[in-house]
């Protein structure tokens, strides 16, 4: 289960990384460092854009499902094991899935930042 929970972060911070590098390389000149703007095309920038806001939304969307279905499983598991604490073990759990959803909207901000900002 750790080793499953590893392969899925790793990959999805590969995939962020390359989402970040995706886009200087479609604005950037080769070798020079400056804009090119001459050599790129708008449509060209829009779509770059349009993957790395798809790629943020589908990392974070991904990691919080995970985080999510970790921490009902668990809270479910603690619960059955000591009833007597159900209440306050629901009452945890519901603060932790607010912080998860939390960090989840955090990325789609950062989506939609890429998409309008940038």
């Amino acid at each position: 289960m750790k080793r499953t929970i590893k392969a899925v972060a790793l990959i999805m911070m590969m995939v962020v990384a390359l989402s970040v590098f995706f886009i200087p390389a479609k604005v950037y000149a080769a070798g020079s460092g400056e804009v090119a703007v001459a050599e790129t095309n708008d449509k060209d920038v829009t779509v770059a854009k349009a993957y790395a806001a798809a790629i943020v939304v589908a990392a974070v969307a991904a990691a919080g499902a995970i985080a999510m279905g970790l921490a009902i499983f668990k809270a479910a598991d603690s619960a059955a094991r000591q009833p007597e604490i159900a209440g306050k073990i629901q009452t945890l759990m519901m603060l932790g899935l607010v912080f998860v959803e939390t960090a989840i909207i955090y990325g789609l901000v950062v989506a939609i930042f890429i998409v309008f900002i940038l």
